[in-house]
């Protein structure tokens, strides 16, 4: 028992789940680090196939916020949620010594990288968003201030926190039909939002949708790679698509702007292939 228990204490580091206030981390693999985010209400397991991929290669930090797809909330329970995970991130990759590592995320995710390159530009060696902009609001209006869309967004939380569970599931179907192409991703994105805790994904989307970082992208260091989905479905033209990315991210001196075509918001479930080659060419 005893030589088992020292085996498994040797091999244990390569797949271990760290746990900070706002996240838990599983570490894998061996290499440069690469710390991946997920989105809102997503669980680390949508990077799976991208963390097969890459762990022979790269030691990746998978990150699950607390509170989302069934992770107990924790410290994400009370105020606010994406400051204080950016912070808890800046603290862990100064705790464990990581040398500016490679960060990818998607969505929520990306605008956590984002916004953990603009304040703390010298712990990031690269960042690569995913499908996220820095003011996610223009989305709602082209002409929102983080003051403006106030109001819209505390009255989206609190929807988010009241509704019944049976309204959650049907809204939260249809959100995912416009963001997920595949049917079994689609269920497994859905499955994910409703053992997510209320408070905390409610809270997650009024913070982003109150922080505007376009006036802060010029003091990021660290080169950054944006991949955006287009399909048809969506209705927009690729030159619509193009511009609107173009314009939000023109404060963010040598930006790589990449479309991804056939994609919804999940890229790397949609469009797998596609976003391995990207992800590859980001970490070169």
């Amino acid at each position: 028992m005893r030589l088992l228990t020292l085996i498994l204490a040797f091999f244990a580091p390569a797949l271990a789940v760290q746990a900070q206030d706002r996240f838990t981390v599983e570490v894998r693999g061996k290499g440069p680090d690469v710390i991946l985010i997920p989105g809102l209400t997503s669980s680390r397991a949508v990077w799976e196939t991208t963390a097969k991929a890459l762990e022979g290669r790269y030691r990746l930090h998978i990150v699950q916020v607390n509170g989302f797809a069934g992770a107990p909330a924790g410290s994400n329970a009370e105020g606010p949620v994406v400051g204080p995970l950016v912070e808890d991130i800046a603290a862990y990759i100064a705790a464990k010594k990581l040398k500016q590592p490679a960060v990818i995320g998607h969505s929520m995710g990306g605008f956590t990288g984002l916004k953990l390159a603009v304040d703390h530009p010298d712990l990031v060696g690269r960042v690569m968003v995913v499908d996220a902009l820095p003011f996610f609001s223009v989305l709602i209006n082209p002409g929102a201030t983080a003051q403006s869309i106030e109001p819209q967004a505390a009255k989206t939380r609190d929807n988010f926190i009241s509704m019944s569970d049976a309204d959650l599931a049907k809204v939260q179907a249809q959100t995912m039909q416009r963001l997920v192409k595949g049917e079994a991703d689609r269920k497994t994105a859905v499955d994910w939002s409703l053992a997510s805790d209320r408070r905390v994904a409610g809270q997650a989307t009024y913070d982003i949708m109150t922080s505007d970082l376009r006036g802060q992208l010029a003091g990021i260091k660290a080169p950054v790679t944006v991949l955006y989905a287009k399909d048809d479905s969506m209705g927009f033209v690729a030159a619509y698509v193009d511009g609107f990315y173009k314009t939000n991210y023109q404060t963010l001196p040598g930006v790589k702007l990449v479309r991804v075509d056939g994609a919804l918001h999940f890229i790397m479930l949609d469009q797998p292939e596609k976003f391995l080659a990207e992800v590859e060419a980001f970490l070169k």
